[in-house]
């Protein structure tokens, strides 16, 4: 009964409510009428007070002033148009109380006055408000007050108010019989143990005492066999019916406990009679159910509320999802029950949801089971895109089961997938890291052979970087000639550059050389500064020759590749290794204008000059 007036006083035009969960006939809700020609329509809000704010040491009346009062009356939002408050100070002249602390504190005695102030006025939208603040408050319409108004709106013709009256007043009048009859109950659950002696006690209760059977099964919700005794012989009386409420009420004390098989069957009994799973029912239980580990029994009770018209809030599959790739032994069955259920339901999963599962998976070190987890929720529904593939195989190879991670890549190329560039890069990138470079070349030619050579830049960029950085110079080059001829892998431009650098720095200047002709192959520019800048330091005359070979093209030297070299050991005050290149080189570039002129204008006394 409380419950329901405080549902009552939320309502902006407040209407008597039916009884809470209770296995009497279903009370039907009492509607507010329409008011005649009210001064106002002002929407109003309940506030509700616990009953602990309400501990108030009762005086005798005592008057108080008009504006104490109206203060008062405001506090419980009840504010009314100036002639109506007028009229409700008047008759609350003398009727009141006070408490300690000097506020004036409006009794069962001032509302009902009230009420009939109001009532015998034909002001009903403003005594329907009271009315609902004083069920808020516990107080009850009084029989004098009834009789009072309820002539009132008769002689007015106010048909709808006299039968909202008339119900009003006997669910208030019913309230104390009931409350009565469930600590009778209540008593006789909290002084037997569970057994044949209660059991008996609880058969001989009359049908009379069981009209507030949620109230009666809160007392035991510590003790879930005294609730299932009660439950039991309730429904053993045809001339009760369970309602709803009762079955979640119910179904809030099982679940509390380890009472699963219980709890399962009153589902199904909730079920078969079409009583829905309210919400903070399920929230409660199925925390608990988290909070013990159980589950498996949150998965039902999931699965159950989702097939309800109240479901559960859309945060709750990820995380049921989470639980139970954490929990202790890994359920793949269930997983595959709950993604069904959330599809089923019409939702579409995002792949930011796998990205959840997975950083529990991670949590729990279990990041090497990931194939088996997306192959499960792919079962119940989830459509799983190229990225999702993406990432369990770079999960599987950062567990240590790169074999794994291949066989998945195997399956999801059978089925049309096919690995990002990006991925295979990583996975190379990854062996390099740990010092594997036979793994990352491994992975690097499947690599090639999966995604064509022209499509692996920089996959390659990466094996060579690593291959220099362990100081195997000679083996990145047999790489490289090898994957370029027999493999059509097409380095980049910024490659190539990278490794002549490297070459030279490290003194494989013969072996740099045949970069500079894969670098042609590939419609590259030539890159000649590392040469021209080792040159003027400390190059051969062979060095150079070497070099001036490799920018041969079709037998016809560059003139332009041969100028800078002599120009720049010319500039350093090499003369004799210029001289000495010039009288091998071809004829075309020994005779002609512009290499004469430019050996004669840099002679080593104008050379000296132009060095000061």
């Amino acid at each position: 009964m409380r419950n329901a007036w405080r549902i009552l006083s939320l309502r902006s035009l407040p209407r008597i409510a039916s009884r809470g969960p209770g296995v009497s006939p279903p009370n039907l809700p009492v509607k507010v009428p329409e008011p005649k020609n009210p001064p106002f329509l002002p929407p109003f809000v309940g506030r509700i007070r616990s009953p602990s704010n309400l501990a108030i040491r009762w005086f005798s009346p005592k008057p108080a002033g008009s504006d104490e009062i109206k203060a008062e009356l405001e506090s419980l939002d009840l504010s009314f148009d100036r002639e109506t408050m007028d009229l409700v100070l008047r008759g609350l002249k003398r009727v009141h109380s006070a408490s300690e602390d000097g506020r004036v504190r409006l009794n069962s005695e001032s509302y009902n006055r009230m009420l009939q102030t109001l009532g015998n006025n034909g002001r009903s939208e403003e005594f329907w408000r009271v009315v609902a603040t004083m069920r808020k408050k516990g107080f009850g319409i009084s029989k004098a007050t009834y009789l009072s108004v309820s002539k009132s709106f008769r002689e007015e013709k106010m048909e709808k108010d006299v039968d909202s009256l008339n119900e009003a007043y006997s669910l208030s009048s019913g309230r104390n019989e009931a409350e009565t009859a469930c600590r009778d109950v209540r008593k006789i659950l909290r002084e037997e143990e569970p057994g044949e002696i209660l059991r008996k006690k609880l058969y001989d209760i009359d049908d009379s005492l069981l009209s507030d059977l949620g109230a009666a099964l809160e007392s035991t919700s510590q003790h879930p066999e005294k609730a299932l005794l009660l439950m039991e012989q309730v429904e053993k009386r045809p001339s009760l019916k369970i309602d709803g409420g009762v079955y979640n009420v119910m179904a809030r004390i099982l679940g509390r406990k380890d009472c699963i098989n219980e709890f399962q069957d009153l589902l199904r009994k909730m079920r078969d009679q079409g009583h829905e799973l309210e919400l903070k029912t399920y929230i409660k239980v199925s925390h608990g159910f988290h909070q013990r580990e159980k589950i498996a029994a949150a998965a039902d009770l999931y699965e159950f509320a989702m097939s309800g018209m109240v479901k559960p809030p859309p945060q709750d599959f990820l995380f049921l999802l989470k639980k139970i790739v954490a929990s202790k032994d890994l359920d793949l069955d269930l997983i595959t029950r709950v993604v069904r259920t959330f599809v089923d339901d019409g939702n579409f999963i995002k792949r930011s949801v796998f990205g959840g599962v997975l950083k529990s998976l991670r949590s729990v070190g279990r990041l090497g089971e990931c194939d088996k987890v997306l192959k499960a929720m792919e079962q119940g529904g989830f459509a799983a895109d190229s990225s999702v593939h993406d990432r369990v195989v770079i999960e599987l190879f950062d567990a240590g089961r790169s074999d794994g991670a291949f066989k998945y890549l195997d399956n999801i190329e059978n089925e049309g997938y096919s690995l990002d560039v990006k991925t295979w890069t990583y996975l190379v990138k990854k062996h390099l890291e740990a010092g594997e470079l036979e793994q990352a070349l491994s992975c690097f030619k499947v690599m090639a052979e999966r995604r064509g050579g022209e499509n692996v830049g920089c996959a390659f960029d990466e094996l060579m970087k690593g291959y220099c950085q362990k100081d195997k110079i000679k083996h990145a080059h047999k790489v490289l000639n090898e994957m370029v001829t027999k493999r059509n892998v097409k380095p980049w431009h910024s490659t190539y550059r990278f490794l002549i650098e490297m070459f030279i720095n490290q003194g494989y200047l013969k072996e740099s050389f045949s970069l500079l002709e894969l670098m042609k192959s590939h419609g590259f520019p030539p890159y000649i500064d590392p040469y021209i800048r080792y040159m003027s330091e400390s190059g051969t005359v062979d060095d150079a020759v070497g070099f001036l070979k490799a920018m041969t093209v079709k037998e016809f030297p560059s003139r332009t590749v041969f100028i800078r070299v002599f120009e720049t050991l010319l500039k350093a005050g090499r003369h004799d290794v210029a001289h000495d290149i010039l009288s091998k080189s071809p004829g075309s570039i020994r005779n002609h204008a512009d290499v004469l002129d430019l050996f004669y204008s840099m002679k080593p006394d104008k050379a000296s000059a132009a060095i000061a």
